[in-house]
């Protein structure tokens, strides 16, 4: 983006100029002694069979200064694994695949689920939390970056931007999220366009000024899949098992360290992946599912900042969240329109109304169990229950990768 504008309580960090990806690579070469980094790509199967993923791949073959990718495979049959490690055997970096569905890592899941612990259900967020802990059990490690694999633009200067913030020892940040445009010809981004955005600037109008929505609210694209984490902080951090990922990140984060060691760093000019299904009439598909998720977890972490719900509370929301997403409505409609992009006006307005019901659906979970399924547990948690479980998920890791 153009400007170098600090954006509300974390610092931002901006494409300014045309630096060259080898001069940054360069760097993080000579940071790597002091922050090894491990790249951790949570995958389905189906990815593979992609053209996304091996572009994403064909890209890290020339990436020198990570210490080792971690792929988390989820869904994939013993034939299915086999052909994983294939498909990744070329990448030069120290490898290696976390096959979630394996007997070896079962037995891990089985003993932490023995001591009585909350892993949450089977999706990208125990399949990322199963990573960390193969990356904590290396030791070496200090430092995480995470991304999709469904990025068709993906390039490595992405990477490589969302490393620096973290591996720069003269930085010291704990906490790197990525932003970017996301445009075609029209605007994506609907869930942080027309829900997110206008859900917690909805809040504040009611609640008044609460730091954790400043925070919220600082981020650029609050719902990237695109981080990087010290691993300390990783450790002590729980995880949402649904889709709240995201939004449950950035509570852990905003709960686990100081908001001046978070930041956020622009690492593309645009970017595409693939699109999720609105599903307006289903809340269990879909982005409808997705925004249901994502209400819950925004407002439990409200409610653990002692923020009380009520019935008239959130009609109030209700109403001021519509309001304030048709207003952002003709301001994006505005926008499209200086740019020559086309804008679906129809189709926002759907998206709205999906929205205002899957705020409804939350609210009313909400008010019946405040408190919902617990988060995965911390892996400070976990090594406290059972002390050699790191060592049980590096075992059963070489056993499936040898």
């Amino acid at each position: 983006m153009s400007d170098f504008y600090q954006t509300g309580v974390i610092a931002t960090f901006h494409r300014l100029g045309s630096r060259p990806i080898e001069d940054i690579e360069a760097e993080l070469e000579v940071f790597a002694d002091h922050k090894p980094m491990a790249l951790i790509l949570p995958s389905l199967y189906s990815e593979l069979q992609r053209p996304a993923l091996s572009g994403i791949v064909d890209k890290l073959m020339d990436v020198r200064y990570l210490n080792s990718i971690v792929v988390s495979l989820d869904v994939a049959s013993k034939k299915e694994f086999r052909h994983a490690k294939e498909y990744f055997s070329a990448l030069p970096q120290n490898k290696r695949i976390v096959w979630n569905d394996g007997p070896a890592i079962q037995r891990v899941y089985k003993a932490i689920k023995n001591a009585e612990l909350p892993m949450g259900h089977r999706g990208k967020g125990q399949s990322v939390w199963m990573a960390y802990g193969y990356v904590m059990s290396q030791q070496k490690i200090e430092g995480i970056v995470l991304h999709d694999c469904d990025i068709v633009t993906y390039d490595r200067s992405m990477l490589a931007r969302l490393c620096y913030p973290i591996m720069n020892p003269a930085l010291n940040y704990d906490f790197c999220k990525g932003f970017y445009s996301r445009v075609t010809d029209r605007l994506h981004g609907r869930v942080t366009r027309l829900l997110f955005t206008p859900l917690i600037r909805s809040l504040h109008k009611i609640i008044g000024y609460h730091p954790i929505l400043v925070f919220f609210d600082s981020f650029r694209y609050p719902l990237s899949g695109e981080f990087s984490i010290d691993v300390d902080l990783a450790r002590s951090n729980r995880i949402p098992g649904d889709w709240g990922l995201e939004v449950g990140v950035l509570a852990e984060v905003y709960r686990n360290t100081s908001i001046k060691r978070v930041c956020q760093i622009d690492i593309a000019d645009n970017y595409e992946h693939k699109h999720q299904a609105l599903s307006p009439s289903d809340s269990g598909k879909g982005l409808h599912k997705m925004c249901v998720d994502i209400c819950k977890s925004i407002f439990r972490t409200l409610g653990s900042e002692g923020i009380v719900y009520s019935d008239g509370f959130f009609k109030t929301l209700l109403a001021a969240y519509v309001r304030t997403a048709q207003d952002m409505l003709d301001r994006y409609q505005n926008d499209a329109a200086v740019n020559g992009l086309f804008f679906d006006r129809h189709a926002e307005s759907l998206a709205i109304e999906t929205f205002t019901d899957a705020i409804r659906t939350a609210a009313g979970v909400i008010m019946e169990d405040p408190l919902g399924a617990p988060l995965i547990a911390a892996w400070d948690r976990v090594i406290s229950a059972i002390p050699d479980i790191l060592e049980k998920i590096n075992e059963a890791v070489e056993e499936d990768n040898s």
